[in-house]
Formats: C-alpha cells, sequence, structure tokens
C-alpha cells in the first residue's frame, strides 16, 4: 500500500514540476491557442512515461524466467535444492519479508531478484554460480538479492524509470512544438509539420539515452546497499568479500551476462562504466572493506 501511495505522490509531483517548469519558461502563453493541449500532454506523458515501466515491473517474473530458462523448485530433488530453499527461508525471516520464489537456471555464474513487490518475489541462481562457490559464498550471494527485495529496489527502479521517462516523452514534445511552429511561423494551418515529428524522435533518443545514465548510476549505488545488506544479515563482510573475489576471477575470464536481468543481478556488463548496472567489483569489494558493522 505505500509503495502505491509512492507511484501516485510521485506521479502527481511530476505533473506539478512539469506545470511549473512550463510556466516559468512561458511556453504556455506561446502554446496558447495553438494545436497543443497541454493537459492532455501531462496525462499522455505520465501514462507512457509510468505505464511503460510498471508494466515491466508486474511482467517481470515471468520474463525473467522466460529469457533465462529459470525452473523454480516447488519439490526440491536433491539435498544442494533443500538447503537453498531452507536458507532463502532463514535470510527472508531476518529482513522480514515474505519467502521469495527460488529458481534454478543454467547459464555463467550469476545470479538475479525480480518481482513486482517485496511479497511477490523470485531469487534466481545459476547452476554454475552454485558449481563455482562454496555455500558460504552462495548464502552471502542470496542474501544480497533478499537485500535487494527488502529495499524494494525493484519498485524503486520502476519509479525513477517512470518519472525520467515522463520528463523525456513530455519535454521531447514541447521543444518539438515550438520547433516545428518556429519554423513555420507564416504557416496558418494548426496541424504539426514534419519538423515536429522528426524533432521528438531525436529528442526521445537523446534525453533517454541521457536517462539511462541516471537510471544506471542509481543502480550502481543499490549493489552498493545490496552488498551491505547482504555483511548486514550475515553479520560478517567476508562472506561477500570472498563471493564478489570467485566473480571477479572467473569475469576477467569473460563470461558472458548470459541473458540475466542486469539490474538485480549480482553482476553486469561493465563495458561502459557510466552505462554500466553495477559497479567495478573491485569497489565493491573495497567498499565492503570499509564497512564498519554493528555488532549486536
Amino acid at each position: 500500500m505505500k509503495r502505491v501511495v509512492l507511484f501516485i505522490l510521485t506521479n502527481l509531483a511530476v505533473m506539478l514540476l512539469l506545470g511549473i517548469t512550463v510556466r516559468l519558461l512561458g511556453v504556455d502563453r506561446f502554446i496558447a491557442g495553438r494545436n497543443l493541449d497541454l493537459g492532455m500532454l501531462f496525462v499522455f506523458s505520465a501514462v507512457i512515461g509510468f505505464g511503460g515501466a510498471f508494466i515491466s515491473l508486474l511482467m517481470s517474473k515471468f520474463m525473467a524466467k522466460w529469457s533465462t530458462g529459470a525452473v523454480v523448485i516447488v519439490h526440491p530433488q536433491t539435498e544442494q535444492e533443500v538447503w537453498l530453499l531452507r536458507t532463502v527461508e532463514q535470510l527472508s525471516k531476518v529482513a522480514h519479508i515474505k519467502v521469495p520464489e527460488v529458481a534454478l537456471f543454467s547459464g555463467p555464474p550469476n545470479a538475479f531478484a525480480t518481482g513486482a513487490t517485496r511479497n511477490s518475489s523470485l531469487v534466481a541462481v545459476s547452476d554454475s554460480l552454485l558449481l563455482h562457490m562454496d555455500r558460504n559464498q552462495v548464502r552471502a550471494v542470496l542474501a544480497h538479492e533478499i537485500a535487494h527485495i527488502a529495499n524494494g529496489d525493484m519498485v524503486t527502479m520502476t519509479l525513477l524509470q517512470g518519472v525520467l521517462n515522463t520528463f523525456v516523452v513530455f519535454i521531447s514534445r514541447i521543444v518539438a512544438f515550438v520547433i516545428d511552429k518556429a519554423l513555420r511561423k507564416d504557416d496558418s494551418d494548426e496541424s504539426v509539420g514534419w519538423a515536429y515529428y522528426v524533432t521528438s524522435i531525436v529528442l526521445e533518443i537523446t534525453l533517454g539515452v541521457l536517462a539511462s545514465l541516471i537510471v544506471a548510476w542509481f543502480s550502481r549505488k543499490r549493489e552498493f546497499k545490496a552488498d551491505q545488506g547482504s555483511a548486514e544479515y550475515l553479520r560478517d563482510t567476508a562472506p561477500m568479500i570472498s563471493a564478489l573475489s570467485v566473480l571477479h576471477n572467473l569475469q576477467n575470464n569473460q563470461l558472458p551476462s548470459g541473458g540475466v536481468p542486469e539490474t538485480m543481478g549480482i553482476t553486469g556488463k561493465q563495458a561502459m562504466s557510466w552505462f554500466a548496472s553495477h559497479p567495478p567489483i573491485e569497489e565493491r569489494i573495497k567498499y565492503l572493506e570499509n564497512l564498519n558493522l554493528k555488532k549486536n
């Protein structure tokens, strides 16, 4: 319920901010009497911006299972599967969340968490991660994913993406409208021309790229918090540092991501640092080494 309220308040805040911006820039006066309804543009931008983001969130578990081939453990068949279920249950109790679904998938060493809410989530682990790590390291990775869920990172990332999408849609169309009317100032036709469509497409692509930088920056910050959450749940930084060290060694062998959802995975692409969803593993290890845990 709190997250629904947060969504509504965020949406209203975006609409208010966009309205103030338009008024301060005098765009509303320029548009007055012309063929553009700001109120409808507000609604359109919000529907496109937040609608797409939340549809993706609601479909996240299904898409993750489909894209990775992850199979949920319903009736554990092996001692390892029993251990995985028990460990996730224990960590969920520590994090005060409902026990998520636990799944296995085939692919390079990785793990991820996804789901629309804290109490309707999924944690998936690859078979090769289980092969390359001991149980203390796997437990740390699972705790990292549980921390993502407990911190509400999936919903928070969706809200951020929705806000940015709304700005991208709204601003690109406002600027496109202004440019189109400026180029056709002697034209009495109130419909938009080719310049509107070209400009809006170019701006949506450009602003979308800039927005992705913000999303990637925020995602990297959440990875540090998830690493910290793992250490706090286990009351020790050593297991997570050890797990990251294993991943670092494997990453140096240029293992592919295997189609794992990057934002809430334990690893992600590092090709361009500004667009990377995860910080360099060396920085994550250093962060944990400098972390002072409260001893209870």
